[in-house]
């Protein structure tokens, strides 16, 4: 198992000891997922945190009109899991999937408790990672209230360029709360201005 790029992820925040990166080693577990295939279903209760070593997911909601809305997309050094099932050990309305063939590391909910009791640095590293998170979430909150589709269109290229060839317009529309054809329009009247 090769647990070398989510230490490297962790070093970048706070530089760890051999002690603890042979813990990582331990407690992370990886697994190979397939395009489409899914770590996370709705009902399910969302068990493991996960690490994106390669490959993309996506995490959406299902309405009871069967419309999917995108919430999260997550490439190689993200994060992704469904926080609030993860914590309250609840069913989940989620589902994350696979969008390509990918490689994840794992770690369960009693690993982690054990990594923040046995090893403190990791409660600095996971605060760091859940407030940057957080700092994302109120950031699009503020822009579906407050932005243009448009808007949040351009400021998505910007902040997301290595996103566009490895998700489906279709995907992107969903995520921006906009309909695929809104979506193409916007993209035109971009290009030719």
């Amino acid at each position: 198992m090769n647990t070398k790029p989510l230490i490297d992820y962790f070093n970048k925040i706070l530089p760890l000891g051999d002690e603890e990166k042979a813990f990582v080693d331990e407690v992370f577990k990886e697994r190979r997922v397939k395009r489409r295939q899914f770590i996370l279903e709705e009902g399910e209760i969302c068990k493991l945190n996960t690490f994106v070593v390669e490959g993309c997911f996506r995490m959406y909601f299902v309405d009871e009109k069967g419309k999917e809305h995108n919430i999260q997309f997550a490439v190689e050094d993200w994060w992704i899991g469904d926080i609030g099932s993860f914590h309250s050990e609840e069913p989940s309305k989620l589902y994350i999937e696979a969008i390509e063939n990918s490689v994840i590391l794992q770690i369960s909910k009693q690993d982690q408790l054990d990594l923040f009791i046995n090893y403190p640095k990791f409660n600095q590293i996971f605060r760091v990672f859940t407030e940057n998170a957080l700092v994302t979430y109120q950031r699009r909150v503020l822009q579906n209230i407050s932005s243009t589709a448009e808007e949040r269109y351009l400021d998505f290229v910007k902040r997301h360029p290595y996103f566009f060839n490895r998700i489906s317009n279709v995907q992107i529309a969903s995520f921006l709360g906009v309909t695929p054809e809104f979506l193409s329009t916007i993209r035109k009247k971009i290009a030719k201005s």
